[in-house]
C-alpha cells in the first residue's frame, strides 16, 4: 500500500526531558562516564535537540523504496559538532523477520 517503516535512533542528548529522569547534577556526573562506556561517543549529541533528530529528518528526505529495511539509522555528531546519519545493520534474521511480517498480515485479516 506504499507504506514503509524504518528504525531510527535519535541519539542521546541532555535536555529538559532527560533532566526529569535524574537531577541535573547527576547527569553532569554521568555523561562523561556514559561517553567512556559507550565506546562510541558519536551517538551522543551534546549541543541541541536539532542534532538529535537528524536521523528522522534525513530519513524523511529519502525515497523509502531505496532504504534497507534491516538497518537502524543513527543520529551522530563528530567531535567538531557536525551531525551526520550512520546506518548500522540490525542483528535480525531475515527469515524470522519475514515470518513475523506474514503473521502480522494474518492478524490484520482477522
Amino acid at each position: 500500500q506504499g507504506l514503509y517503516s524504518s528504525v531510527v535512533c535519535p541519539g542521546l542528548v541532555m535536555s529538559n526531558m532527560t533532566y526529569r529522569i535524574l537531577p541535573v547534577f547527576l547527569w553532569k556526573l554521568l555523561m562523561p562516564i556514559m561517553w567512556l562506556v559507550s565506546g562510541y561517543p558519536g551517538c551522543m549529541c551534546w549541543t541541541c535537540m536539532s542534532l538529535c533528530c537528524s536521523s528522522q529528518v534525513w530519513l524523511f528526505k529519502q525515497k523509502p523504496e531505496f532504504l534497507d529495511s534491516l538497518v537502524k539509522y543513527h543520529s551522530c555528531t563528530s567531535g567538531l559538532g557536525k551531525c551526520y546519519v550512520e546506518p548500522r545493520k540490525m542483528d535480525v534474521d531475515e527469515d524470522t523477520a519475514e515470518k513475523f511480517y506474514e503473521k502480522l498480515l494474518e492478524l490484520e485479516e482477522q
